[in-house]
């Protein structure tokens, strides 16, 4: 095995609890298994903290009233069950940790009310959660010959990217998240406004969101790989220049993706 070989598999065991776990690395005892086991579980305490200091900044700034910090469910028992099956960076865990995540800082109050100064607690803990979970799972580090080849060809029926999420709030966070990180000494609050947010990622990593009304929200919801352009247009209620108006900024956003033929 060459070393860059041998340097990849070593960084899959550290990133991998199943495959660190697996016959086929134990087997190569390339490591002492104890001293692996501790340094990857330092890793992924690191490798979360960032992700929930980053995607959980709102509530964290509200731990003065809540007296809840999101990231100290890192110190818990539920998550260090959770590095059993951790694989770091993955859309899975990134459910599961955004979800000890959200449980930690509700535990505030008994559920389902929030605190009378944070009616809209519960609509800001989905859109955070939702956030982290939109920016795991694999990217694209750089455009290859082979993709670029690909995206040239006829595309076919749209569909909507994993990760992908369309949020229906009570309350309009948009307008409210800029001055939870200014200086404050009441609580700002949050318009008691319906809103539908779509939290997206492009395939090199960005994560958006974006106010989506109705149109949005239907061609998302219904571009499931299968439809043609045509039906879509028709369940959407959509004119086929309009549709077309929407799939290009979806696509931009990194929402919906198109399949493309050989």
């Amino acid at each position: 095995m060459r070393d860059r070989e041998l340097q990849d598999l070593v960084l899959r065991a550290l990133a991998d609890a199943p495959f660190r776990a697996s016959r086929e690395w134990r087997d190569r005892a390339l490591v002492e298994p104890g001293r692996l086991e501790r340094f990857a579980r330092f890793l992924a305490r690191h490798f979360y903290y960032e992700r929930i200091v980053h995607f959980f900044k709102y509530s964290r700034a509200l731990a003065r009233v809540t007296g809840r910090c999101p990231e100290a469910v890192l110190k818990s028992a539920d998550f260090d069950a959770l590095l059993a099956t951790a694989v770091l960076g993955s859309r899975e865990t990134a459910r599961d940790v955004a979800g000890l995540a959200v449980r930690h800082v509700k535990e505030v109050t008994p559920p389902p009310p929030p605190p009378p100064q944070l009616p809209y607690l519960n609509d800001l803990l989905r859109y955070e959660e939702a956030m982290m979970i939109a920016e795991a799972g694999p990217r694209m580090w750089r455009d290859s010959a082979h993709e670029r080849a690909a995206g040239s060809r006829e595309p076919s029926a749209p569909e909507r990217v994993e990760g992908t999420a369309l949020l229906d709030l009570a309350y309009d966070l948009p307008a409210v998240l800029p001055r939870l990180l200014q200086s404050w000494v009441e609580v700002p609050q949050a318009p008691a406004q319906p809103v539908k947010l779509l939290i997206a990622r492009s395939p090199h990593g960005r994560v958006t969101v974006a106010r989506a009304d109705a149109a949005v929200a239907s061609v998302v919801e219904l571009a499931d790989g299968r439809k043609t352009l045509e039906q879509l247009a028709r369940e959407a209620g959509l004119r086929a220049t309009d549709l077309e108006t929407t799939l290009v900024g979806l696509s931009d956003l990194g929402a919906v993706r198109f399949a493309t033929g050989s």
